[in-house]
């Protein structure tokens, strides 16, 4: 679908239609190997650089299936692909002790024999769930600096459905700006975060309680996971896009201001 240009249209018709998939899967985080990556052999250094918590980095690794070697690291096997994913990082896996956060280097793709394989060799589908099972880790385990709430590629799966449900509702007054809602309201521009789900307004946060539990079956997510968060944005950007039908003196008293 995302050769072909038509991934979008399969998400627009999910909406239209209100299919409802047992889990993400048009909606699912997609990464694909950039013009940079191409060039490479066997590994990609899309995440070089990033600083993780090395317990919690591979606590989060493990249950996604991969493995934790001595000598090599974190690895991930596909036995019927031949395939094994490396996270190259200078650190003691096993350590219980506070030490040195370890810096991503590479990610490595090899068969079982380990050879390196050019990343236009990897399958698609198993490189993209690789890099986002890396971005979680960068996201979540990071030491510092970065939204701790959603992994990039959670983010753009937000955008999409932002702009279906702002589409789907007559919404024109919403745009998508990187990791960011930008909603022209008659009270004024709100900033919505695809992450955390932080509302701003000129400069100040506000305080927009979030769409409670019992609520969200109200709200149409086209897939059956567990996704609060992503409720909670969505729910966010439908009232702040009608602000002027807003009667709760919480939410009126930091919008007029």
């Amino acid at each position: 679908m995302y050769r072909n240009i038509t991934w979008d249209q399969f998400q627009r018709y999910a909406f239209e239609e209100k299919l409802v998939q047992p889990f993400k899967q048009i909606f699912r985080e997609l990464y694909v190997p950039t013009k940079e990556e191409a060039t490479e052999h066997g590994s990609s250094r899309r995440y070089q650089g990033h600083q993780v918590q090395p317990r919690k980095a591979s606590a989060l690794l493990r249950g996604r299936g991969w493995s934790t070697f001595e000598s090599e690291g974190l690895q991930k096997v596909y036995h019927a692909e031949d395939l094994v994913a490396t996270l190259y990082a200078m650190a003691d896996w096993y350590s219980p002790a506070d030490i040195e956060s370890p810096v991503i280097e590479t990610i490595g793709f090899t068969n079982r024999k380990g050879k390196d394989l050019p990343l236009d060799q990897v399958d698609p589908v198993l490189f993209s769930e690789v890099m986002r099972d890396v971005d979680l880790v960068v996201s979540v385990a990071h030491v510092g600096g970065v939204d701790p709430q959603a992994s990039h590629g959670t983010m753009q799966m937000r955008a999409a459905l932002a702009r279906e449900s702002a589409r789907l509702f007559g919404l024109d007054n919403v745009e998508v700006q990187k990791n960011h809602l930008v909603i022209h309201g008659k009270h004024g521009d709100y900033g919505l975060h695809l992450g955390s789900g932080m509302v701003t307004k000129g400069g100040l946060q506000l305080n927009i309680i979030a769409v409670q539990s019992q609520h969200r079956g109200r709200l149409f997510l086209p897939f059956l996971d567990d996704d609060p968060k992503s409720a909670e944005i969505i729910s966010k950007m439908l009232l702040l896009a009608r602000d002027g039908e807003i009667q709760d003196p919480t939410v009126l008293g930091q919008i007029m201001k």
